[in-house]
């Protein structure tokens, strides 16, 4: 019997419990002028929505545009600076090809030109690195050949092949290098 009465108020607490959704949502009456009131609100509202969405959407791809813009000519003075470097060759050229016998004026010209070039990336912020005599570093070196060496320490640069440069704190090229190695 006691089986039967819980079925029946489970059953009571169920009809219970969809009267209370149905009550939850409630039908609210308003005047006619005043339901149209609220919808041109609402349409107001998402007209304002649509136009701000857009302007964002335009301002954004305004912003991508600029910024490969800037990229795309971000380095029109450096490049601008080294037109200058190959005028300098090409006169060194142009005075070889007269076949002038002075080669140490052309020397001269061209270590001018070289000059030149130091001091451009030196005002561009690229210094060149200190490799040979010191500590191996895989961040900075890049090993092309070991040597066995007992008269250095392990992992000494004894020989740079290539010069390796900073931009700032930034390795823009490893130096290439031979590194010393103990025997075994």
């Amino acid at each position: 019997m006691e089986d039967k009465m819980e079925t029946k108020d489970s059953e009571h607490n169920d009809n219970d419990a969809q009267d209370s959704e149905v009550s939850a949502e409630e039908i609210v009456s308003l005047k006619e002028s005043e339901y149209k009131k609220l919808v041109d609100e609402i349409a107001q509202q998402k007209d304002k929505y649509v136009r701000l969405y857009a302007e964002f959407d335009n301002a954004r791809k305004r912003m991508e545009r600029e910024k490969q813009e800037f990229v795309k000519y971000a380095n029109e003075e450096l490049v601008v600076e080294f037109l200058d470097v190959l005028d300098d060759l090409e006169r060194s050229v142009e005075a070889a090809k007269a076949k002038h016998e002075d080669y140490t004026a052309f020397l001269k010209g061209i270590e001018m030109v070289m000059a030149h070039v130091y001091e451009l990336l030196k005002r561009h912020g690229v210094k060149p690195m200190t490799a040979k005599g010191g500590k191996f570093d895989p961040h900075s070196h890049e090993v092309l050949m070991q040597e066995e060496n007992e008269n250095v320490a392990d992992e000494t640069v004894v020989e740079e092949f290539q010069k390796g440069y900073y931009l700032g704190d930034r390795v823009v090229r490893t130096a290439k290098v031979k590194v010393s190695k103990k025997k075994n």
